[in-house]
């Protein structure tokens, strides 16, 4: 990645879009934003992993003691209720990272159960010292993950709000769309099970759901895998909170 001469007082902020650097870093994107110094400074104490689906990374009320940088795939942060319903709390994907809690406190606790619902590639751990440590240090990196944990926050409010007032064909087009921007293809592997959490619904509500949006001619949702045919009407039949939710990450890339 090519470094602009330029003062600290006026240089922009990081972006987190655009294709990987070509020194060989990861294809996580908030990895890809940093210069190559930072990136060098921290190459160290990364560590590529692989990752499957249903692939639990972290585990409800348990301490912290390792951070994620996917390089692809979908992750999903659910919370966990008393008969042992999953709601969805938040997704991430090679965007961002898993573990923002880390950020915020030395002693951070997981929120939710995270675990790999869409699976693609691999992901780059990081041990929770030596991320705050790099974090405490003034630069790119600490700014970077600074502006991420507040789009995470703003996702876990909108997503909230979405579950509690729209209508399931409408979250199921959100999330859909979501996971299209995040895979960067037109066919993903995505399962009635995953969805039903996602959406917070039953699995027969959700066949009743793909099938309509199938019949609409918006995807293809077959043996598990899902194929986007019309984005635009897909969006069309989307609530406002893709556009929001959007909108707070085009604001990260900035």
């Amino acid at each position: 990645m090519v470094k602009k001469r330029l003062r600290p007082a006026v240089r922009p902020p990081p972006r987190a879009d655009g294709p990987p650097a070509s020194d060989g870093r990861p294809k996580n994107r908030l990895l890809a934003a940093l210069p190559a110094d930072d990136f060098d400074r921290l190459r160290p104490f990364l560590e590529t992993v692989p990752i499957h689906v249903k692939q639990v990374l972290q585990k409800s009320g348990e301490p912290l003691r390792t951070v994620y940088f996917l390089n692809g795939g979908v992750a999903s942060i659910t919370t966990a209720l008393s008969d042992g319903t999953l709601v969805e709390a938040a997704t991430v994907g090679d965007e961002g990272m898993l573990g923002v809690e880390a950020f915020l406190s030395a002693a951070a606790i997981a929120p939710g159960e995270t675990l790999i619902q869409v699976p693609d590639t691999s992901a780059e751990t990081m041990d929770v010292d030596d991320f705050r440590r790099e974090v405490a240090r003034p630069g790119l990196f600490r700014e970077l993950v600074g502006r991420y944990t507040q789009v995470v926050i703003a996702q876990m409010m909108q997503s909230s709000a979405c579950n509690a007032l729209h209508q399931v064909p409408q979250r199921a087009a959100r999330w859909l769309l979501m996971t299209h921007d995040r895979m960067h293809e037109q066919d993903f592997h995505l399962s009635h099970e995953f969805l039903a959490v996602m959406l917070g619904v039953q699995r027969p509500t959700v066949s009743s759901v793909a099938a309509t949006l199938q019949h609409a001619g918006l995807i293809q949702y077959t043996h598990g895998r899902v194929s986007v045919r019309d984005r635009k009407g897909l969006e069309a039949a989307s609530c406002e909170c893709y556009s929001i939710i959007r909108a707070h990450f085009d604001r990260l890339r900035q």
